[in-house]
């Protein structure tokens, strides 16, 4: 078993025809990942080495059975592609478009209440289950099936923190990268809900980053609701106050949101916080023996 994904997900991609959609796609394809359709405007009927692309996300669902969709549009258009996804039945919409406007991501988020699609992203790596499927950008290269479930702001965080833990033969039953923007999909509290009620997931890496105050609210969560051991990691300590750094998300005023006051609420929290993401990983393989 895993989160969001497994063996039985069918997808669909969205801009299946542009250079990040067929690199992506064929990539996730040869992982073994079951890619059944494809969506560009205008250029249903045709396809992607034997992929069927469709003109709409509803042509693809009524044809290919798809429950997960799988998106690579221009920031302009992903807004839309995400409302036609969940118009369309979708379950699970990944949205790894970045630069979509804020503005733009608030509407998404109101309309997508009571659809019945679970959504994660936008501006993320999407989402991994070792062995089952890849629905997203992350390197399959460096994950390995096992019981560690992660979920984590940072996409580049993803990767390092996951090939540490399979460098010691610590493998992953699901990651989760849920991006960073100010509005978004799947937060923390989602993915730990999920993890938590996983039977094949053991113990929860949770890695966050400066600004907001998401990961203060996931501690609260875990005091209350998760009975797994989870381990942390906050990206920036030594990042100063008032700049932007990388993620829209990611910016500190003050006190509130440094990576110091959200290790303590963590901590505070009976989660066991790693200071490097090799010290993560010790502390991921001390807990689990």
């Amino acid at each position: 078993m895993a989160i969001l994904i497994d063996r039985s997900t069918r997808v669909v991609v969205q801009g299946i025809t542009g250079r990040e959609g067929t690199f992506h796609t064929l990539r996730n394809r040869d992982y073994g990942t079951n890619i059944v359709a494809g969506v560009t405007p205008g250029k249903g009927g045709q396809d992607v080495e034997a992929i069927p692309v469709f003109d709409t996300v509803a042509d693809a669902v009524a044809t290919a059975e798809v429950n997960t969709s799988l998106i690579f549009v221009p920031p302009r258009f992903a807004a839309e592609a995400i409302r036609e996804a969940a118009d369309a039945g979708v379950e699970l919409i990944v949205c790894i478009t970045e630069g979509i406007p804020v503005t733009d991501m608030a509407d998404v988020a109101s309309y997508l209440r009571g659809k019945g699609s679970v959504l994660v992203g936008p501006n993320c790596p999407g989402l991994i289950s070792p062995g089952k499927a890849n629905v997203g950008i992350i390197p399959g290269e460096v994950c390995t099936p096992g019981r560690v479930g992660l979920v984590s702001r940072s996409g580049t965080l993803v990767y390092q923190i996951v090939n540490e833990l399979t460098q010691r033969g610590l493998g992953q039953s699901t990651c989760v990268g849920m991006g960073g923007d100010p509005v978004n999909g799947i937060d923390h509290i989602g993915s730990l809900a999920l993890f938590e009620d996983d039977p094949e997931t053991d113990l929860i890496v949770m890695v966050g980053e400066i600004g907001g105050d998401a990961e203060e609210r996931a501690a609260a969560y875990i005091s209350e609701h998760v009975t797994k051991p989870v381990v942390g990691y906050i990206a920036g300590f030594t990042a100063p106050a008032g700049k932007r750094m990388g993620h829209a998300g990611a910016i500190v005023t003050g006190s509130s949101g440094t990576a110091q006051a959200k290790a303590e609420a963590l901590e505070g929290s009976g989660v066991r916080v790693g200071r490097t993401p090799t010290e993560v990983a010790e502390l991921v393989a001390s807990t689990t023996g």
